[in-house]
């Protein structure tokens, strides 16, 4: 498990630290990655979960997460960083 690796890191060893984690989970090793950038952790990811009051509110396949949550969903403007704008692949 994970918790937060980006928290407070230059964006530059960020990289480095995702990098890491692709690695690790290349070699078939399960990661549970705790991370408040949405974007950087579904860039790795197999799945996307969001939890909300200790509750899975939504999960979908981190490579259709964006298009599935949906502009109108209140949460969206919290995880895209976005400012709360739509985008669509």
């Amino acid at each position: 498990m994970m918790d937060e690796p980006s928290l407070g890191l230059a964006p530059l060893i960020v990289g480095m630290i995702f990098d890491i984690i692709r690695q690790i989970n290349s070699t078939g090793v399960t990661v549970l990655l705790v991370e408040q950038n949405a974007k950087a952790a579904l860039d790795v990811a197999d799945t996307g979960y969001v939890m909300e009051t200790g509750t899975i509110s939504f999960s979908a396949a981190a490579r259709n997460y964006w298009r599935m949550i949906g502009c109108a969903r209140p949460i969206w403007a919290r995880l895209s960083g976005m400012g709360g704008h739509c985008v669509t692949t």
